[in-house]
């Protein structure tokens, strides 16, 4: 059983990413957050001792490492942060469980170029908090709406 607290992270990530390339089974000890009897999490951490099947290692938006792995117990995907994780032990178990497909990458229409209004309209529904907006022409007797 390997402790974190005694190595650097770009050791036990590579111990992490060697276990996904071998395919084989991780037990991990790690701190997660407790939840109250309606599912809602308390802010609490406690400790937890699963052996899990690595699929995917990756950075979260905000700079954190994750992997995501197969819950042997529960079969259910489990997505952990490398900075919670306590002590772990790599097996020479294989993996046994299937793991969730990856969605597929679907290629958006090509750009218009006939038109500034039909690009404008294009670039709005690519962000999706902006897609329903669009764009009106405001005349000068509609002082509400220049302010």
């Amino acid at each position: 059983m390997r402790n974190t607290n005694r190595q650097t992270t770009t050791k036990t990530l590579a111990d992490l990413y060697r276990a996904l390339d071998r395919q084989q089974v991780v037990t991990v000890s790690f701190l997660k957050e407790e939840k109250d009897d309606a599912g809602k999490k308390t802010g609490r951490l406690v400790e937890t001792v699963r052996s899990l099947e690595i699929f995917d290692i990756r950075t979260t938006r905000d700079g954190r490492i994750v992997f995501e792995a197969m819950d042997r117990a529960t079969g259910e995907a489990r997505t952990i942060r490398v900075d919670r994780v306590l002590s772990y032990t790599v097996h020479r178990m294989a993996y046994i469980l299937d793991r969730p497909e990856p969605t597929k990458y679907v290629r958006p229409a090509p750009a218009p170029t006939t038109s500034v209004y039909d690009l404008f309209l294009y670039e709005l529904a690519r962000d999706q908090d902006d897609a329903d907006y669009t764009p009106r022409t405001l005349i000068q007797t509609q002082a509400a709406l220049a302010a």
